[in-house]
């Protein structure tokens, strides 16, 4: 059996440690000509390998790596007529390019604890020195995708190995910002 990629970012050691004063870059889709481009005017929050089926991934990656920022500190700047939204019906309005495919920023404009985030892939920055995804989500998800329930023990030993603790959900702290906004929502608490 060979050994699954991860994502070409966190595949070799999860070496990746970025710059602590990133505070944001252009992300450019694949294109060659005309590429979609995305200016990202803050730091990026709750990076993450994500094993959902609805994220773009590359190509043999098991995982995409996901971070967020504020919707008004994310901005089309160059050819957003080539963007087409995936999925209306998504809580994540993950916008595409129409010909390469690469998802470039990803709204959440509907009454949710993420509403006023978008989720953008980082390893499309032009600056390269973005932190480090920091855990792995949706990790059974990837079997949705086409992994075998056998190498699952496997993948998650190559996420710890490269200090990516996996969850099958969100982090710790991701999913108590969930609860919290559902329970002030509620009027459980205030």
């Amino acid at each position: 059996m060979t050994k699954r990629l991860l994502h070409p970012a966190i595949q070799d050691g999860g070496s990746r440690t970025g710059s602590p004063s990133f505070a944001g870059s252009i992300l450019a889709c694949h294109c060659k000509t005309r590429p979609v481009k995305v200016k990202v005017s803050v730091a990026i929050a709750h990076n993450h390998a994500c094993g959902c089926t609805k994220c773009w991934k590359p190509d043999n990656a098991a995982f995409s790596v996901v971070a967020v920022a504020p919707s008004e500190q994310v901005s089309v700047i160059e050819n957003g007529d080539k963007l087409v939204v995936v999925d209306p019906s998504a809580l994540i309005r993950r916008h595409a390019c129409k010909e390469c495919g690469v998802h470039m920023h990803g709204p959440v404009e509907r009454d949710h604890a993420f509403k006023g985030l978008s989720f953008i892939h980082p390893e499309l920055f032009e600056d390269g020195d973005w932190p480090r995804p920091t855990f792995a989500a949706f990790v059974s998800s990837i079997i949705e995708g086409g992994v075998d329930p056998s190498e699952m023990d496997g993948i998650r030993s190559d996420l710890r190995s490269v200090n990516l603790e996996p969850y099958d959900c969100l982090s710790p702290p991701l999913m108590d910002y969930l609860s919290t906004w559902t329970a002030k929502k509620s009027g459980v608490l205030r």
